[in-house]
This record gives structure tokens, sequence and C-alpha cells, in this order.
């Protein structure tokens, strides 16, 4: 699997969500100083979860 930061993390310390793809449309999610503990989830779900979170103007 290979995980993925955001930009919005920068280069130090553990302080960031990594995401991978597990399949055509599973998504993996851990913190990157928990590693251990994953949560999965699909496309939509993930893509309607950022969508709510987003600020709207």
């Amino acid at each position: 699997m290979h995980w993925r930061k955001s930009s919005f993390s920068g280069d130090g310390g553990n302080n960031c969500v990594e995401i991978a793809a597990t399949g055509p449309e599973a998504i993996a999610l851990r913190e990157s100083d928990s590693p251990a503990a994953v949560l999965t989830t699909d496309r939509a779900a993930l893509r309607a979860l950022v969508r709510s979170l987003r600020p709207r103007p």
C-alpha cells in the first residue's frame, strides 16, 4: 500500500492524516502518529465528508 499525506502537513513530525487507495473504490486512512489504526471507507463516502468539511463562501 502506498500512503500519501497532504501537502499542508509539511515535512516535520507526525501530525497528519495519510490516505491510500486499497482497491478500485476502497480508501484507507490513518493518523501518522498511530499508523497501526487504519480506517477504511469508499471514495464516495470520503468525498462527501471532505465536501461537508470545506468552508463555504
